[in-house]
């Protein structure tokens, strides 16, 4: 819900002429306001220098939302940043910033960067127009213009506790929308990942896109091949893992940016794989809840999601040729990751996490007296376990698998035991023979 902000702070105004409200006239305080971040900008002010928190920070607090962090803007270099704090370092190669720790919190703090018509900056593109390095410093004014959407060019400068808004994105979030600065095609043209940030807007706030800022996405979403595949999988994360990922989903597919992000699973999708609907829909609303309720979650779960359709049919495909179980479920686990690593990286401790987790799908309908234990006792099973709770929820009928290994966690020992034994007893495997019997 947001927060009463007087009509009088949404003017727009020219992008050197900033409108500022006073602190009497706005709904952020520093009681919202972390600690650490306090301390950055107070110790940068009483230097000299200018300080402001921006960005999402000042947007979710005018919002009556909890930031997930605050980011410090100033008008000291990166080096300058350093001197005054000690634990403080410089990162980045694109964009350089300062990570200053406090405590267990880090807070970044960048320099307000120059406008980008300049030469230097230009210099630093691709031939479509990508920023490659930005560190060209310049005024406040300038680095409003930098700025990707007006609802995160809002400051609140230390210095007397005001809002600045070079760019109308008071007006913007009252009247909540999400919209480009500047030349939309040429903004996106700098850093394609804005198509997927207008998606992710959307979807956390439930904003709409300005139709100058929506018109270009159809023709230059291409882009998004030319982002390194690190960067799209930090994306996605944001995108399906913060609290809004079925809404991200929907977000996606209404922009017709899905397939530059999951292709195996678009390609379900466009075939009409209902169940595949259903599973990652299922899926990603269970990751909200539990992000909801602060219970953890992976990466590795949620890709298993994403991507078990196209597992499924790959394999489907495999057995039909007389492929045995185990080696057609690995051979197109193989396949279905090879798919996504043409659009995003995706780290081995998941990728691995996945191949685990998929396994088990094969592994707990074979309940007997000995792997039952083994299993319930490996380190994926919860995982896996949850996973097939997944599949029934999504629809699949697998025999009442889930309920059975639901009471067998809920059972004691006695319990468990009279479960294994009502299970129903598969043909006996007849003993080898060894060597030497074979030879009496």
């Amino acid at each position: 819900m947001i927060r009463p902000i007087p009509s009088i702070f949404f003017c727009r105004t020219s992008a050197l002429q900033p409108y500022r409200t006073p602190r009497d006239q706005h709904s952020i305080s520093r009681r919202d306001i972390s600690q650490p971040a306090l301390r950055v900008l107070y110790r940068l002010h009483e230097h000299g220098y200018r300080a402001c928190l921006v960005g999402g920070c000042v947007r979710d607090l005018l919002l009556g939302h909890a930031p997930k962090d605050f980011d410090v803007v100033t008008d000291a270099t990166p080096e300058e940043i350093t001197t005054l704090f000690r634990g403080s370092r410089i990162i980045g190669r694109r964009f350089q910033i300062v990570h200053v720790r406090m405590g267990r919190e880090i807070t970044e703090v960048s320099t307000f960067r120059a406008a980008a018509e300049s030469d230097d900056v230009d210099a630093n593109r691709t031939a479509e127009g990508m920023i490659l390095r930005d560190n060209v410093f310049g005024p406040q004014e300038e680095d409003a213009l930098r700025r990707d959407f007006t609802i995160n060019a809002l400051y609140y400068d230390i210095a007397d506790f005001a809002l600045v808004d070079y760019v109308g994105g008071m007006a913007d979030l009252e009247a909540r929308v999400i919209r480009l600065i500047g030349e939309p095609a040429q903004r996106y043209r700098e850093d394609p990942v804005r198509l997927l940030r207008a998606a992710r807007f959307v979807a956390k706030l439930g904003f709409h896109l300005a139709p100058e800022t929506a018109a270009p996405i159809e023709d230059l979403k291409t882009l998004l091949r030319d982002v390194p595949p690190a960067r799209l999988f930090d994306e996605v994360v944001k995108l399906f893992m913060t609290g809004h990922g079925a809404a991200s989903f929907q977000a996606l597919r209404n922009l017709g940016l899905l397939p530059y992000l999951l292709p195996g699973l678009n390609t379900e999708l466009e075939c009409g794989n209902g169940f595949a609907q259903r599973l990652v829909e299922a899926a990603l609303r269970n990751t909200d809840e539990r992000l909801a309720n602060q219970q953890p979650v992976t990466p590795g779960f949620l890709f298993a999601a994403l991507l078990w359709p196209s597992v499924e049919r790959h394999r489907a495909a495999l057995l039909a040729t007389g492929e045995s179980p185990l080696p057609a479920l690995q051979v197109a686990a193989q396949r279905a990751i090879a798919t996504q690593l043409e659009a995003t990286a995706l780290p081995k401790r998941f990728s691995f996490m996945m191949r685990e987790i998929w396994e088990l799908q094969l592994r707990l309908p074979r309940r007997t007296p000995r792997n039952v234990a083994q299993m319930a006792a490996s380190k994926r099973f919860r995982a896996g376990y949850d996973f097939v709770l997944l599949r029934e929820q999504a629809g699949e009928d697998l025999g009442g698998l889930g309920a059975w290994w639901t009471q067998y966690q809920d059972a004691d020992a006695s319990g468990q035991q009279k479960l294994i034994e009502a299970l129903p007893r598969g043909p006996k495997r007849k003993k080898k023979r060894t060597r030497a019997a074979a030879s009496r």
